[in-house]
């Protein structure tokens, strides 16, 4: 039985539809996170789980029952907030215990849950502090360890992470993972960082203008984006994508970056049976910027030599651990990373060494991936 079931959610405000028939089953344990940029309806989704919104259609199940018309405090749910939603007058300790006096938990229960907590999120020297005496690391931990004493049938995190400075975020972010990790919660996890879905994600449920455009673990929705939108929205660098052409070979089908201009870019595909119905027709090349490399570069598992080719270089950035540089293939704007101490000179031509397993090919008028 899934802990969360939700069908043909939607949400609709006057004449603007926010949620279109959102379909989703979580697994007990999983760690869900919904991804997508600022307006795609995913904290209004977990509003609506949470039972702070109601959805104008659809039904949602925790744990097998119906709670379209349950109160929040009766579904079994406890949530983080991304702006932490501590009562600034209280102590940790009156934080975190709170709920449970207001559910007239027993107080040995309180203690106990206070204590087990305390220790599992290493805040116990913080439980005579108020807020303001916490950074906003602690006062993450305080929000969190007051939903684990409720011990839920899920876990929903509002962008927990999003008003903490870029080490703090990873430092948390390795926190939440290894807090899952124990004690196996089922948690649904709201962001708009790739980063964060990428490495804490069971499965990812990929978000945009109302839709769930894909629901995967995160290597597929990675290496076999559903559409175009996935495609430039996961990952950071986001997949170069560009329009092509492809065309019979020899050895299986032939795409064409540029065709007709002086520096047209022929890469011969292998494995891709799927498009063979797209011969002689414009496709979308998607190649990730990992899959272009300096013209010397071995991929790791790659039968036979790289196919190189030579392209200008526009631009080169070092970012210490690896050079990001902007070139063109057959006229296409493209990223490519290479090795840092590898620095191409902008305005000239360089080599580059392109891993053709990993491409992706997508309908140019449906934008759906063809394979």
């Amino acid at each position: 039985m899934a802990a969360l079931s939700i069908r043909t959610l939607s949400k609709r405000y006057a004449n603007l539809e926010v949620l279109k028939g959102i379909n989703l089953d979580i697994e007990s344990g999983e760690f869900t996170v919904l991804v997508g940029p600022s307006g795609c309806g995913k904290s209004t989704l977990l509003n609506i789980v949470a039972g702070l919104d109601r959805p104008s259609a659809g039904t949602i199940e925790i744990g097998g029952r119906v709670v379209n018309d349950v109160e929040p405090k009766d579904r079994d749910i406890a949530m983080v907030f991304q702006s932490y939603a501590l009562y600034p007058s209280m102590t940790v300790r009156q934080n975190i215990t709170f709920g449970m006096e207001c559910r007239n938990v027993p107080k040995a229960e309180q203690e106990k849950a206070l204590t087990n907590v305390a220790k599992l999120l290493q805040i116990e020297p913080l439980l005579a502090r108020k807020p303001s005496q916490l950074s906003g690391g602690q006062r993450q931990r305080v929000a969190m360890g007051r939903a684990l004493v409720r011990d839920p049938l899920l876990f929903l995190f509002d962008e927990p992470l999003s008003n903490l400075d870029a080490k703090l975020r990873v430092e948390m972010r390795m926190e939440i993972k290894r807090l899952h990790q124990r004690i196996g919660a089922t948690i649904i996890y709201v962001t708009h960082d790739q980063i964060e879905a990428m490495t804490m994600a069971t499965r990812i449920a990929v978000m945009h203008q109302g839709a769930v455009q894909q629901f995967a673990d995160p290597d597929t929705v990675y290496r076999y984006p559903a559409n175009l939108f996935v495609a430039r929205f996961m990952g950071s660098p986001p997949m170069n994508t560009m329009p092509a052409r492809l065309e019979a070979g020899d050895d299986g089908p032939v795409v064409v970056i540029g065709a007709g201009r002086p520096y047209e870019v022929r890469l011969g595909l292998r494995g891709y049976e799927a498009a063979a119905s797209y011969v002689g027709r414009e496709v979308v090349l998607g190649i990730r910027p990992e899959c272009i490399a300096e013209g010397n570069r071995a991929f790791s598992g790659a039968v036979g030599e790289p196919i190189v080719v030579n392209a200008p270089v526009e631009m080169v950035e070092p970012t210490g651990a690896e050079t990001i540089v902007l070139l063109r293939l057959g006229g296409e704007p493209a990223l490519a990373r290479i090795s840092p101490d590898i620095r191409p000179v902008p305005g000239e031509r360089a080599s580059f060494a392109l891993d053709t397993r990993r491409i992706c090919l997508f309908d140019p008028e449906t934008e759906r991936l063809i394979a």
